[in-house]
């Protein structure tokens, strides 16, 4: 069995957009413009937006209201429960040093 994929490392890039690494070495730009509807509604403030930040625990995205979103659906190898996903901006992998 492989191991979950767990987010890292979170970037506020402005605006509604998030550059998170995981523990694969995974970096996805994200775009949340649109998506943050329903209970997510209230993360649709940029100021509460900017306050992201990684649950050192769970290894998921999380604002200090108690909100957290997926890694697995953030990594794309899962569809999102309101199917809304957040566009891509940018996808790349680390490169490992030796």
């Amino acid at each position: 069995m492989s191991a979950l994929v767990r987010v890292n490392n979170v970037v506020f890039l402005g605006g509604r957009s998030l550059s998170i690494t995981f523990s694969d070495g995974l970096v996805r730009e994200l775009d949340f413009t649109g998506t943050l509807v329903g209970l997510l509604a209230e993360l649709d403030d940029l100021g509460r937006f900017s306050t992201v930040g990684v649950d050192p625990i769970t290894g998921t995205l999380c604002w200090p209201d108690g909100i957290d979103l997926d890694p697995d659906v953030l990594h794309g190898d899962a569809a999102p429960a309101t199917a809304v996903a957040p566009r891509v901006i940018r996808e790349y992998r680390l490169e490992q040093t030796r």
